[in-house]
């Protein structure tokens, strides 16, 4: 049978107005992240200065929203879920949830896609948030 994802409640997150173009995307299932204007490197978590060279200079721009899971960990106690750092292909990790899935499957090195759940719950619903999901082969 395997551990099964299950839908669980997630935590609606602090929004900085700073962030709120991120926020604004993933409403539209688009994920962002932070290229530096000046040196031309990705990054997340988004930052104001580019942790790599520490230029103010940076945009948002449009991930391709695919990478491999770099490392993780299923829990298993309550309704069993995964999280996960997954490197971006653009080259950035993320931490991040690993969802819809037998997560008896997940592995190193998996190829995976974005895909976006709302926290919160129907009562009091938040953002959504960016999480993953195995691509199929």
């Amino acid at each position: 049978m395997g551990t099964i994802y299950q839908q669980r409640r997630m935590s609606i997150p602090e929004i900085y107005p700073e962030h709120q173009e991120y926020w604004d995307a993933a409403a539209e299932g688009k994920l962002l992240i932070k290229k530096c204007d000046s040196c031309g490197e990705f990054h997340y978590y988004p930052r104001i200065l580019c942790p790599f060279c520490m230029s103010d200079k940076t945009s948002w721009k449009e991930a391709k929203g695919t990478g491999s899971i770099y490392t993780y960990s299923v829990m298993r106690r309550g309704a069993p879920y995964a999280i996960a750092f997954v490197t971006l292909d653009e080259g950035p990790k993320m931490m991040t949830n690993i969802v819809d899935c037998n997560l008896d499957s997940v592995h190193i090195n998996q190829r995976v896609k974005v895909v976006f759940k709302q926290s919160g719950d129907q009562d009091h619903p938040g953002p959504f948030i960016s999480c993953f999901t195995p691509i199929e082969d």
